[in-house]
């Protein structure tokens, strides 16, 4: 049973991000997690304002099968094709999240209220098939506070313009790098120049860029401890925090230059900065660290809801933590570089394994509905 004092504690910690100027999104999506009411307590109780999915989550919701039952038996009977019976589970899903954040999105003016769903994994690397895919995901949610998630890969970025010209809200997904992320940044504007020639109404235009923190301390961690030295041991941790926040200096400067000034007295939003795999993956480490730690406004922070209830009920949030630490993040990446760890050889090894990871989640997906279209007696 929850006290009135626990109460207070849990959503001071929680409101106190969300007045820094930090929008909480929820890691999570599930059709037990809509049906039960638990996403609508969520935001009612935990300021959560948007949800992100990705191919790993609707692995684990739908393989499960939990409360997918009768889709599946409607989508056997009709004999349809083990991707067609995904997307059609993957849209349902975000289309009745988006319909739960509705009111999250008019009240933001569409900031915030937004449900993320990515393109298949399996076309990272073709242009031309994820915007075909980011056009067909629009379609078939039909939601005006859907985002379409799509890679930061080299194949990525020209997607990232051409379906922002189109006027689709976009999510940047899988950042690990800072030259990657001017990158990201360069397309969205491209992507508004090109919206702003068709004549499209830049001000219903979103993005966030999604930048991931803790796989690069999970990574340059291991390095560290393999070199085993004082120096190298004593810079464990800092290095993904140290990335983090030049993330946000070089969208400090991209948002305050020229070319974005322009786009600015057109009504266009800016690409906002996403903190993604903020969950730590060293149990020695607090469990709210990316959270506590990168606390900078116009940000969003996507936690899973276990590191959701642990900034509930502990979080330590004490104004900006980002912008006074440029110095010494910059002092931290070198001291590893200087170590022998190669920054460009990690955020490249990082974003490779995680299209992979999430290509193999996807086709687990697809493997277990697979199975139940075929239990059913269909051949998927």
């Amino acid at each position: 049973m929850i006290t009135v004092t626990q109460a207070t504690a849990t959503a001071g910690a929680l409101k106190n991000l969300s007045d820094e100027g930090v929008s909480i999104w929820l890691d999570d999506l599930s059709r037990k997690r809509i049906s039960t009411g638990n996403l609508a307590e969520l935001v009612a109780t935990k300021n959560v304002v948007g949800v992100t999915t990705n191919p790993s989550i609707f692995q684990a919701a739908i393989g499960s099968g939990e409360g997918y039952e009768e889709q599946l038996a409607d989508l056997a009977v009709r004999g349809v094709t083990v991707d067609e019976a995904v997307r059609m589970m993957t849209t349902q899903d975000v289309r009745a999240a988006a319909d739960v954040l509705r009111p999250v999105y008019d009240a933001t003016d569409g900031r915030d209220g937004r449900v993320s769903i990515e393109v298949d994994p399996r076309l990272a690397h073709d242009t031309t098939a994820t915007v075909a895919e980011a056009k067909q995901l629009a379609w078939l949610v039909d939601r005006p506070n859907v985002m379409i998630k799509i890679p930061a890969t080299k194949a990525g970025l020209p997607a990232i313009t051409e379906v922002i010209g189109l006027g689709i809200s976009v999510n940047v997904t899988l950042i690990f790098s800072l030259e990657r992320y001017r990158e990201v940044m360069d397309a969205y504007l491209a992507g508004l120049e090109r919206a702003a020639a068709k004549g499209l109404d830049l001000s219903t235009i979103h993005s966030v860029a999604s930048f991931f923190v803790s796989r690069v301390d999970a990574e340059i961690d291991k390095r560290l401890t393999v070199l085993g030295t004082d120096e190298a041991l004593a810079l464990k941790g800092r290095a993904a925090l140290a990335n983090a926040r030049l993330a946000y200096e070089a969208y400090e400067d991209v948002f305050g230059g020229e070319r974005w000034t322009s786009l600015a007295g057109a009504r266009a939003n800016r690409q906002r900065p996403l903190w993604a795999s903020t969950g730590v993956k060293d149990p020695s480490y607090k469990d709210t660290l990316y959270v506590d730690e990168l606390v900078a406004p116009g940000t969003v922070n996507t936690m899973p809801e276990a590191t959701l209830d642990a900034t509930a009920d502990h979080g330590d949030v004490r104004g900006d933590t980002v912008t006074g630490g440029y110095t010494q993040a910059r002092a931290d990446l070198a001291a590893v570089e200087r170590l022998g760890v190669s920054y460009d050889e990690v955020v490249g090894k990082l974003e490779d394994e995680g299209v992979a990871k999430f290509e193999v989640a996807w086709q687990e997906l697809l493997d277990a509905v697979t199975k139940s279209l075929n239990s059913k007696g269909v051949d998927a």
